[in-house]
């Protein structure tokens, strides 16, 4: 998944791939991909496949991708891309996106499995934190996106963002303060807490980054990869309620 980019305006729970060390796979990058694609959709279409790689294989409920106004390495501009394929593709592979910002500059997209999403925004440990966050009704689905695109918006970065992309809950609430959890190590989001889990489901994404770029580089088509995503990404929000230890204030 992309960082947050030019779209962070503070701090945030997520920090980047590259902070979780090197790769322990072998890992083709999307720039050394690119130039195989002659038609724009293709291209905009393998870029997707490897920034949703752990929504597609039902590892996460969501990604956020940001995508720059500007020419890319391959010589295409993906947010001019996105702007006439991207809705399409999402169509062929059974996810939704929300637009959480759209400054001209760069576009950041939330890109989820409705049903993984759905499942995980329905725990009632997740009601929990959004209620906290302040959250008006963090049981309908529609108005929590819509909060969310709200704040996104506003100033600063939400830090319950990782409720919404699947980090373990205990991380969100420790890095949210809320809390009495230390703060344990750096992964691609912080971790807090007893790190076996964290640690776990950080490698099964890197997994899920090394898988997809491996069938690209072998030939599969990016369209392929993308096509009846949703039968494989229905179980990413259905993880077992964590508990929050939330702290009085």
């Amino acid at each position: 998944m992309a960082a947050f980019g030019d779209s962070r305006k503070g701090q945030s729970l997520q920090s980047g791939a590259g902070a979780f060390g090197a790769d322990r796979g072998i890992r083709v990058g999307w720039q050394e991909l690119s130039g195989r694609y002659t038609e724009d959709r293709d291209c905009l279409a393998s870029f997707l496949v490897l920034e949703l790689a752990e929504v597609l294989q039902g590892a996460k409920p969501a990604n956020l991708v940001c995508l720059s106004n500007k020419r890319r390495s391959c010589g295409r501009n993906l947010y001019l891309l996105w702007k006439e394929h991207g809705p399409a593709l999402l169509a062929e592979s059974g996810l939704k996106v929300r637009v959480l910002a759209d400054r001209g500059s760069s576009l950041l997209l939330l890109l989820y499995s409705p049903d993984a999403l759905g499942s995980l925004l329905a725990q009632k440990s997740v009601h929990v934190i959004l209620g906290k966050a302040g959250y008006q009704d963090p049981a309908d689905f529609e108005k929590v996106l819509s909060e969310l695109e709200k704040r996104v918006a506003g100033e600063g970065f939400p830090h319950e963002i990782g409720v919404f992309l699947g980090y373990p809950l205990k991380d969100v609430v420790g890095f949210m303060g809320w809390a009495q959890l230390s703060f344990t190590c750096q992964g691609p989001w912080k971790i807090f807490g007893n790190p076996d889990q964290s640690l776990k489901l950080a490698e099964n994404h890197r997994e899920c980054r090394c898988h997809m770029s491996l069938q690209l580089a072998s030939g599969c088509s990016p369209l392929d990869c993308l096509r009846g995503a949703a039968s494989r990404a229905g179980n990413a929000g259905r993880a077992q309620q964590q508990p929050l230890f939330l702290s009085a204030h």
